[in-house]
């Protein structure tokens, strides 16, 4: 075998490795009973000392180093790519400290929510302290000198940077601010859902909103969790969802979302599964597809109107007596309290307060003792309500449990991704709407499929989207598509 066959060997069953892992954490949020959380995260560290010790090991470099690259195909200068940062990534890691960020994180997500249940953020102060601690450790490591914020940044969105993302998000926040004010200052605002909604039936419905956008139930499963995820990849990818006899918008769209996330994984080349080029490039792409299966697809006229007829057939007369009553209803402005129910208005103003509060974290300029009434300062400024309860305040997200620090700006890069994708597709399917219409999201996830999905981590996220876009990201056409939409549907 040569030194390129050696190395793909090595890295598939690193990559296989480190899907099993990916599938206990799966379990944890899902099926797992309570009282295994201590062994699930000797487990999980376990598990991550085997994965550390593969990513660094010196053969990995030595392959490297001796790999010809003249006459390799993209596909294969791209795959040696991603191995070498990796490499250099995880060696600059020691592997005591990823196994005690594994640990920790691990046992952290049962506190988390616990803390939550009982809407105690004290209880769950002293372990997220514990995950920043380690996380700004590994920032060191992995910075060498540089930013910090950065260095953790790179792991989901490569070569993005935190003063990029500010100036980006700056440019956002005026433009959303005014349409904000000018929706909920409109004279005729639509009604809120009402009435209860039966859970099972929820479920039923669910299932076949997921069928419609696309997802593969041979190679998926769909359950519930506490905060909806998905997670996998190639022929085994998994989504959650969660139900509220209240709320079911927060089912349907939840599931959307995922589903979003779960086709990019399923839709890429059969050629790549296993390798390091058979995920999304970064989670700010893999957010694009979530938000435009949601939103710009799941959200719009054409599409909610099938909704609705669907949901009148499952659940009888609902209180809502036309299909455009129906649409103003699913995409209500209001100022919520839960991100993952934000419309898509104000969704973007709970990513850049996290953003701002998460870098200041990290930076060491805010501690996690502060973090609360930091977060119920910052909330009450930028959306006018008081929080009335950690878990509609600082516990509502899964993500710093984890050490997702880094991790939230990228979905509001995912929307102004998703803002170009939509512009470029609609201009490549005229007759879209016709279709969402009768149920059908053939087209536009075929779409998705052909000019994103497929090609997986074959290029580097800004190429990806500028590939299928043609034209590189930028805000603009999220800011146009969502004042054009709300204006019309509030008439302002």
């Amino acid at each position: 075998m040569s030194d390129f066959d050696d190395l793909k060997a090595f890295q598939r069953d690193t990559i296989a490795l480190g899907e099993i892992s990916g599938r206990l954490g799966w379990d944890q949020e899902t099926m797992m009973p309570r009282g295994a959380a201590a062994q699930r995260g000797e487990e999980m560290a376990a598990l991550e000392t085997v994965l550390h010790a593969r990513r660094t090991d010196p053969k990995i470099g030595d392959w490297l180093a001796a790999i010809p690259t003249e006459g390799l195909s993209q596909a294969d200068l791209s795959y040696l790519d991603h191995v070498q940062k990796s490499y250099t990534r995880n060696t600059k890691v020691p592997a005591a400290l990823a196994a005690a960020l594994a640990r920790e994180t691990s046992v952290a997500q049962g506190i988390w929510a616990e803390a939550r249940a009982n809407e105690d953020f004290d209880a769950f102060a002293p372990t997220l302290t514990k995950v920043v601690d380690l996380r700004r450790e590994e920032a060191a490591a992995l910075a060498e000198g540089g930013d910090l914020y950065d260095a953790l940044l790179n792991d989901y969105e490569p070569g993005a940077t935190g003063a990029e993302l500010e100036a980006m998000f700056g440019a956002l926040r005026p433009r959303l601010v005014a349409l904000r004010e000018k929706l909920l200052a409109a004279p005729d605002q639509p009604a809120a859902l009402s009435g209860s909604f039966d859970e099972d039936k929820q479920m039923a419905l669910t299932h076949e909103l997921a069928k419609r956008f696309g997802y593969d139930f041979n190679t998926g499963r769909l359950d519930k969790a506490v905060h909806p995820f998905s997670s996998g990849s190639g022929q085994d990818v998994r989504i959650t969802t969660r139900t509220a006899a209240q709320d079911p918008f927060n089912c349907f769209y939840s599931t959307i979302h995922e589903v979003g996330h779960a086709c990019y994984e399923q839709g890429i080349s059969d050629a790549y599964h296993l390798t390091p080029l058979g995920r999304g490039v970064s989670m700010g792409v893999h957010e694009s597809q979530s938000r435009i299966y949601e939103n710009q697809l799941g959200r719009g006229e054409a599409f909610t109107g099938w909704l609705y007829e669907a949901m009148k057939t499952e659940f009888g007369e609902f209180g809502v007596t036309n299909a455009r009553d129906f649409y103003r209803t699913v995409n209500r402005v209001g100022s919520g309290y839960i991100r993952t129910e934000a419309d898509e208005v104000h969704y973007n103003l709970h990513v850049l307060l996290r953003f701002d509060l998460e870098r200041k974290i990290i930076a060491g300029d805010l501690q996690v003792a502060d973090l609360q009434s930091a977060w119920n300062e910052r909330f009450k400024a930028d959306f006018g309500v008081a929080v009335d309860r950690p878990s509609n305040g600082v516990l509502q997200d899964v993500h710093w449990s984890v050490g997702l620090f880094g991790y939230f700006p990228t979905y509001t890069l995912g929307n102004v991704y998703a803002g170009c994708l939509n512009k470029a597709m609609r201009a490549a399917l005229p007759d879209l709407d016709a279709q969402l219409a009768q149920g059908d999201t053939t087209a536009a996830t075929g779409w998705l499929r052909e000019n994103l999905q497929q090609h997986g981590g074959l290029r580097t996220p800004k190429e990806t989207i500028t590939h299928a876009c043609g034209f590189e990201p930028n805000e603009g056409p999220l800011l146009d598509y969502l004042e054009a939409k709300f204006s019309a549907l509030y008439g302002v």
